[in-house]
């Protein structure tokens, strides 16, 4: 779609080239959903694509994703075979269930700033226990978890100004066994339910919400609950007012299918344990 009420597109090369944020601007990376629907609010675009940022970098501390990182690219990772929770990141990649077209053009870091509960890119990241480099109007830097940069539908932790650098997974985190759910009211349909489980070699484990909830919730635990208390935790960790309401799925079906998936992988990860 054309927005027909820009009037400026600044194309950065260095950090220095950014300007000086004004009410009115946009960044633009993908451009998925910047371009899928009017925006007469906009006056100014800053193309974060001359930027060239490394779209993955591997190194023994794990895994930094540019936030310009497209979808396809993010699939083709050919990870270290020690990263037993690399299979998330298919499995969330196709979540997306979207055309090549969008697979090439979306952004890891555009799926995360969007917020919408139905985002993959978040359950990935937000399981994986990942942080997101920040940078700041004034040229430092700060991070914030995914678990607390996501805050719901449009709704992210950047102030005016502000740019997601890259989203940063730990090795720690690549190496857990990890179980994936998720849930559509159709076949080829946006999710409804996505629930993730991890799991650490001390026995450590944690559930992550997605979809079925306005923003990410994670839920960990010093070992492996019994039914009851996964049951009960997700009872007051999630409170009724958190469940998502759209076409997508009914929050009382959302609550109903995250309850199952969660017992399912409970009992998933606890036999691979044993």
């Amino acid at each position: 779609m054309d927005l027909n009420s820009i009037t400026s597109i600044q194309r950065p090369r260095v950090p220095a080239d950014f300007p000086p944020y004004v009410e009115g601007d946009a960044i633009l990376a993908g451009g998925t959903w910047l371009f899928s629907e009017p925006q007469p609010h906009l006056r100014r675009l800053i193309d974060l694509a001359g930027l060239g940022w490394q779209p993955l970098t591997v190194t023994g501390a794990g895994l930094s994703i540019a936030a310009t990182c497209t979808i396809a690219t993010l699939d083709a990772l050919e990870p270290p075979v020690s990263w037993t929770a690399a299979d998330l990141i298919g499995q969330c990649c196709r979540a997306f269930l979207a055309s090549f077209k969008i697979w090439n053009m979306a952004t890891v870091g555009g799926n995360l700033c969007m917020g919408l509960p139905a985002g993959p890119m978040i359950s990935l990241t937000a399981a994986l226990e990942a942080s997101c480099l920040i940078w700041t109007p004034e040229g430092g830097e700060r991070r914030v978890a995914v678990i607390d940069f996501v805050r719901g539908p449009l709704s992210n932790a950047l102030m005016p100004g502000e740019i997601l650098r890259s989203i940063d997974i730990p090795v720690s985190a690549l190496t857990m066994r990890s179980a994936f759910r998720r849930a559509t009211l159709t076949p080829l349909g946006r999710s409804g339910v996505l629930v993730i489980g991890t799991r650490t070699d001390d026995g450590r484990f944690a559930l992550t919400v997605t979809a079925s909830t306005r923003r990410p919730v994670r839920l960990a635990f010093d070992d492996m609950p019994d039914r009851a208390a996964l049951d009960a935790r997700l009872s007051s960790g999630i409170p009724e007012a958190l469940y998502y309401d759209d076409m997508h799925g009914t929050p009382d079906w959302r609550r109903h299918m995250t309850l199952e998936f969660a017992e399912e992988i409970r009992q998933e990860l606890a036999g691979a344990a044993s």
